[in-house]
């Protein structure tokens, strides 16, 4: 006795729901993927690209009540913005916070600042650059 098959042929009446299905996911899964990459790319330029001044801490020297930092700046020509740094204590306490204006033409200043602390600090942080 033999059986009957109930699917039919599959080159005859075109593609199975399930293909279809998998296409449908493949095109939705392209179009997300290139939306995220889109809205990094957008997110990173706008960081790189807006930022009119940084800075970072090259080296930093601490004392019984202050600490002598290196700061290297960078900004667009004509922008005036300020640096905010801070020194904490061996027990995590914060012992001085200050800001540093940096103004003027120039693009880029390598300056060595004095941050007053009220206790001997451990650390030298920037905690970031702003502009004006």
């Amino acid at each position: 006795m033999s059986t009957a098959t109930t699917r039919p042929p599959e080159s005859r009446y075109g593609r199975s729901s399930d293909a279809q299905a998998d296409r449908t996911l493949k095109v939705v899964g392209t179009v997300l993927g290139i939306a995220l990459l889109a809205l990094i790319g957008w997110f990173g330029y706008h960081y790189v690209a807006q930022s009119e001044i940084s800075g970072e801490v090259i080296t930093f020297e601490t004392g019984e009540k202050s600490v002598k930092i290196h700061l290297e700046v960078r900004k667009d020509a004509g922008v005036s913005g300020y640096c905010t740094v801070r020194s904490q204590a061996e027990d995590g306490a914060e012992v001085g916070r200050a800001d540093f204006r940096f103004e003027g033409e120039q693009t880029r200043f390598d300056k060595v600042v004095t941050l007053r602390t009220s206790a001997p600090g451990s650390t030298a942080e920037l905690l970031g650059c702003h502009t004006d």
